[in-house]
């Protein structure tokens, strides 16, 4: 549990640590504004694309095999990362540690339920989701003292020797006992949805910082056509990339789904948050972020606890009762001012991480309690995936819906942390967060009513 949990803390730090240094990094490689956010988005694209692919490969050759493969592509990635010099190259090694990401992300949850049986998954990824917290904290902590005392290279060099000895624990302790199982990749669906996601997310990036023209359209559109193709291609693959018949699994379409709308809500609410803190409050990087620790500490510590609940009960009951209290939290956010007592926006952050950690152990155990074990490698994988749409796009939107308020340019030099405001733009632009917050609510709420419908379905079969 300690190895798995080690993974799964490494994956979470560079998806935190690196929105900090952001503007260091932008500064240091002389990366332009509008291209700098795809230091993070290209991470989070090769894991939202990869994570079926190598969760079949967990199928295939063994979870354990690929999720320490994972670890070793992952440390390999960070080296690089730590050694760039200009744009692209850090964007290529992040997109390498991406592949390392997925590796680990996908596999983590089929190695526990190889590992665990079915009434103690629940407990199990509650502590997978200490993991993350713990390494969301870190990202945020670290992240701060590292980029202003030492070197933005740093991020990324602090993970070798960590992963490194990670990689040793694992192969020592973590044996494969799943079923294997023969599969065949679904390279035209992963290309046909590659393109299709990164068509619409390079449309609404640039949507952000300049008005729009005709290329962008032309992103959009073919991003549509293309995710339409990739539902064609689905359909009549004989080894899809998202097997269709999983859909049919009871509670498998609704958990998938509730994944994706809650990661659309939540993971905007970070960086929403952030430009709320380092804009019209004037706050540094640093400071914003050990505002948002105390709800990633109380998640922490709740998130066994959900878990066990989920072993105990249905787990759908604790997914749906997280995601009720995180529409309280976005609710909350929604009515920032610029005089809003700073204690609130900490009361506010620790509602969202409880929420967050009674959601992700007991939807993660309704997801792999009913999936096939013969499937559990792709079971995994979708989750991930499912919830890295939502975290990618969700990212977009964020950026997307605060540009309103203020110039495009201003808006996305708030969200890298490089320049505050004052005044009556300060206002402005508070009051145009709101806008973003309540689409994330619409988007959380959504989540809620479709976990909801497990437990009444649940109940109507009993």
């Amino acid at each position: 549990m300690a190895v798995i949990m080690s993974g799964v803390l490494m994956t979470a730090v560079d998806t935190t640590i690196v929105v900090l240094a952001l503007p260091e990094i932008e500064r240091s490689l002389h990366i332009a504004l509008s291209a700098v956010v795809w230091v993070i988005i290209s991470f989070l694209l090769v894991i939202t694309l990869l994570a079926t692919q190598v969760g079949r490969l967990g199928d295939m050759f063994g979870r354990v095999r690929m999720y320490e493969t994972g670890f070793a592509v992952f440390v390999l990635g960070s080296l690089l990362c730590a050694l760039s010099w200009n744009e692209p190259s850090i964007i290529v090694f992040r997109i390498v540690q991406g592949v390392g990401g997925a590796l680990i992300m996908a596999n983590s949850g089929a190695v526990i339920a190889d590992l665990y049986p079915r009434e103690q998954r629940g407990r199990a990824y509650g502590f997978t989701s200490v993991g993350w917290t713990i390494g969301a904290v870190l990202g945020i902590v670290l992240g701060g003292l590292i980029v202003t005392y030492i070197s933005w290279r740093w991020i990324f060099w602090i993970n070798v020797p960590t992963g490194v000895v990670a990689v040793g624990l694992a192969m020592r302790v973590l044996r494969d006992s799943g079923e294997r199982v023969r599969h065949s990749l679904d390279l035209p669906g992963m290309i046909a949805l590659g393109l299709g996601l990164f068509g619409i997310l390079w449309a609404m990036t640039k949507l952000a910082t300049a008005p729009l023209d005709a290329s962008m359209v032309g992103y959009l559109i073919g991003g549509v056509v293309l995710l339409i193709l990739f539902v064609v291609i689905e359909q009549r693959a004989k080894a899809p990339m998202l097997p269709l018949s999983l859909f049919r699994v009871p509670t498998m379409a609704a958990s998938l789904l509730a994944s994706l709308f809650q990661g659309l809500a939540s993971f905007a609410v970070l960086f929403l948050v952030l430009m709320y803190l380092q804009g019209p409050r004037g706050l540094s990087p640093i400071h914003a972020s050990l505002l948002l620790v105390p709800g990633y500490v109380a998640g922490g510590f709740i998130g066994p606890w959900a878990g066990r609940l989920a072993d105990r009960r249905t787990p759908v009951f604790p997914a749906t009762v997280g995601l009720a209290l995180q529409v309280v939290a976005l609710l909350c956010y929604a009515q920032l001012t610029v005089s809003t007592p700073l204690w609130l926006i900490v009361f506010f952050s620790l509602i969202n991480g409880v929420g967050a950690s009674f959601f992700f152990p007991g939807n993660s155990s309704a997801i792999m309690k009913a999936a096939p074990p013969a499937q559990f490698g792709i079971a995994s994988g979708i989750m991930r995936t499912f919830a890295n749409i939502g975290m990618v796009f969700s990212f977009a939107v964020a950026i997307l819906v605060a540009s309103r308020s203020i110039s495009r340019g201003l808006a996305f030099a708030i969200f890298v942390g490089t320049t505050s405001l004052h005044g009556q733009l300060a206002a402005a632009f508070t009051t145009g967060l709101h806008a973003a917050f309540y689409a994330s609510v619409a988007f959380m709420v959504i989540a809620a009513v479709l976990s909801a419908t497990r437990v009444f379905s649940r109940a109507k079969k009993g």
